[in-house]
């Protein structure tokens, strides 16, 4: 790959490069369909991006001129690699730019070495982190047996942390994948619903079942859950066993009660690793029931080998409408409080 960067003298404060790259087939992904990868570009970055072929005219400042180019040429070698781009993947590769490049340089040759950003390889797709506090999820999964993902909807904290899962089982790091949630709509007293006890809880564990879906083969979840191999279930069944070399996930743990919350802490078992993911402003106990969540989280504080990874408004990799709506709902959570103190 020859990718030949031309710059002009500035002008005006404005630096002017050209990138150029050998594929044109793949810098046409690169751009994205009608250049809309690059409409993001000088959307966030407020650079001028103009295609012409298999090159891109980029001015702007020097900082958002060089956050482009460090986009645009991670972005390459990721198709380069055979990877697919999503706009997310466009939206997290400009987000990394402003913390670090995002692959690191080896300076005994000159050339690119280990990714930067955080990534997680499962069979089906190479997920890679598309903000810092994602960055800081995946490496804190990497380092430490019990991690707490805190933070509103969309910023991927279950999904990375399926990810994180699935990627563990298929290299034999571990034995089994446990994924639980509270059915708490139900108040875990599923009786009344049709059909048998998989019918029931289903609808409470649908997300968990998509990010498998989407890390994994369909016909290796079906196996995997057929053997035990991956065991989805609400939280109530988690009672009395040892987790042990399993990944473990408790999704919207914010709907635990206090009791549950430590029942589950307590289920972890050797060479294995829990994570524990929710929004402490989505609370649907009963009014005056005390969440395991929150609870926990300032019993724990003082654990070292506990780690706390928060999500904010800023995380969220939805549509970006999801950001500016979690924001309000945040601003108008803020003021009520302010007004009632």
């Amino acid at each position: 790959m020859n990718k030949n960067i031309s710059s002009a003298d500035s002008i005006s404060g404005q630096e002017h490069i050209v990138l150029s790259f050998d594929d044109n087939m793949l810098a046409s992904q690169l751009f994205g369909q009608f250049d809309n990868h690059l409409a993001m570009l000088e959307q966030q970055l407020g650079v001028e991006a103009v295609a012409r072929g298999n090159r891109v005219d980029l001015k702007g400042g020097e900082e958002a001129i060089d956050r482009a180019r460090q986009t645009l040429e991670f972005l390459y070698e990721r198709l380069l690699s055979g990877e697919s781009l999503e706009v997310g993947d466009v939206d997290g590769a400009i987000r990394m730019s402003a913390i670090t490049p995002p692959v690191e340089a080896d300076t005994a040759t000159g050339s690119k070495g280990k990714p930067v950003t955080a990534q997680i390889a499962t069979r089906k797709k190479l997920v890679q982190a598309r903000s810092k506090t994602q960055n800081d999820y995946i490496r804190a999964m990497e380092k430490f047996e019990l991690v707490f993902g805190i933070g509103p909807a969309g910023t991927g904290k279950t999904y990375l942390a399926v990810a994180y899962a699935a990627a563990m089982l298929e290299r034999g790091a571990v034995e089994r994948i446990i994924l639980s949630r509270p059915a708490v709509e139900a108040g875990e007293r599923l009786g009344f619903l049709p059909g048998d006890m998989k019918d029931k809880v289903d609808p409470y564990l649908r997300p968990l079942y998509d990010a498998l879906y989407d890390m994994m083969p369909g016909d290796r979840v079906e196996r995997a859950i057929a053997s035990g191999e991956i065991e989805i279930a609400p939280l109530a069944f988690m009672r009395g066993r040892t987790l042990s070399n399993a990944a473990v996930i408790l999704d919207e743990a914010q709907n635990t009660t206090s009791m549950q919350m430590k029942m589950f802490l307590t289920r972890l078992g050797e060479n294995s690793r829990m994570i524990i993911t929710g929004d402490p402003t989505q609370i649907d106990l009963p009014r005056g029931q005390v969440s395991g969540l929150v609870e926990s989280l300032q019993i724990l504080k003082n654990v070292k080998s506990i780690k706390r990874v928060e999500f904010s408004a800023g995380d969220v990799v939805r549509h970006r409408l999801v950001a500016d709506i979690v924001k309000a709902y945040d601003a108008a959570g803020a003021k009520k409080a302010g007004n009632n103190g």
